[in-house]
């Protein structure tokens, strides 16, 4: 987890962050300084469960809320990464996509 410690408005209408992370944080970005989104757990806001199935509950399905299933295909590939918290685990799902 990070802190924003200073943050500058240009004036191309985008904003530069200075921003302090733990070590750990840092190396998961395995060197990409490009296509890096920021987001702050507080501001999540949207409630979803994961639902657990087969024998001994051993699968597990994160489920994603209707309002989020618009542009959903399930046809592709799907990456994913967990970011590990001292008290809490993150899963990022990437997703592309549908034209429509």
């Amino acid at each position: 987890m990070g802190t924003i410690l200073n943050a500058k408005l240009l004036e191309d209408g985008k904003v530069v962050y200075e921003i302090c992370v733990d070590k750990e944080e840092a190396l998961r970005l395995k060197g990409h300084m490009e296509n890096i989104h920021i987001f702050s757990e507080d501001a999540s806001d949207m409630k979803s469960r994961i639902s657990l199935r087969g024998k001994n509950e051993a699968t597990k399905y994160f489920l994603i809320p209707k309002d989020l299933r618009k542009t959903i295909t399930t046809k592709k590939e799907v990456l994913c990464q967990k970011l590990e918290a001292k008290y809490k685990d993150v899963f990022v799902f990437i997703v592309d996509k549908i034209k429509i």
